[in-house]
């Protein structure tokens, strides 16, 4: 991937700023199918610029809160406000202003990695969708498969392709799930230096669901951690090593995911 250096840095000038400090806005949020409730209550704010971590083990509720956040599954109970909507009444508003890349979603497999970008490219109306599809296939190193059926493609240039889906719209609010899943070490590096410049040139927002603990401690800025559906602990990553006594985020998470902290104060 550019292996003779980074790859170019996105175009700031065409991303238009969020005008309120507040992205996300999260009140009693709640999905229940069934007998079973997959989140309770979740309370939260997400400003202007912020990389937040969502950690949680399997069955924890994030991909159901990024679900919620999308407006793919609709609420039992409580809000969501996106960008100072309403995003239960308000959806087509704000989707044009964000996007969503996960290496468990898959894009058509018939279709070539150009032929579903040049979909997306549609959907948001997308002013010269070739110049910015050759963007990306150059950015993300996606040109050699670019014609290729999906269907042929590794998991690893599957999830490059998902990203540059994600980035298809120059969004103001990303919300990634596992986005450097199945990448080799060398390449996962690269993309969170792609990500990294793109927020601090676009300013945008990014929401980021990672079971590696190594890429939320180097990406977020602030960690929301869930059990059975809830929010359980939220802070920066350096406040919650010290809350929690530990030497990485890693340790954090397993404390969290197997409720260490509430039986090592109940044992006191």
């Amino acid at each position: 991937m550019h292996r003779g250096g980074w790859p170019k840095s996105p175009d700031p000038g065409s991303i238009a700023p969020c005008m309120s400090n507040t992205v996300i806005e999260v009140q009693q949020l709640t999905k229940r199918f069934g007998p079973v409730t997959a989140v309770e209550g979740l309370d939260f704010r997400i400003g202007a610029g912020d990389t937040v971590g969502l950690l949680g083990g399997n069955g924890a509720g994030k991909t159901t809160t990024i679900a919620m956040l999308l407006g793919l599954l609709l609420p039992s109970s409580g809000s969501i406000t996106v960008f100072g909507e309403d995003l239960l009444k308000h959806r087509y508003r704000v989707l044009p202003r964000m996007n969503f890349s996960s290496p468990y979603v898959d894009l058509p497999k018939r279709l070539s990695p150009r032929e579903n970008l040049d979909v997306f490219a549609r959907l948001y109306e997308i002013p010269d969708r070739k110049a910015r599809i050759a963007e990306l296939a150059r950015d993300l190193d996606i040109a050699s498969f670019l014609n290729r059926p999906m269907q042929t493609l590794s998991a690893g240039q599957k999830t490059r392709v998902s990203l540059a889906k994600a980035m298809i719209n120059r969004p103001e609010l990303l919300l990634l799930d596992e986005p450097t899943a199945s990448l080799d070490p060398d390449t996962a590096d690269w993309i969170r230096h792609y990500l990294e410049t793109y927020k601090r040139q676009s300013g945008a927002t990014i929401l980021l669901a990672s079971h590696n603990m190594v890429e939320v401690e180097r990406l977020a800025t602030r960690v929301m951690m869930m059990r059975s559906g809830r929010i359980v602990d939220d802070g920066s990553p350096a406040d919650l090593l010290v809350r929690y006594g530990r030497q990485n985020l890693e340790e954090v998470f397993l404390d969290i995911a197997r409720n260490r902290k509430a039986a090592q104060q109940a044992a006191q």
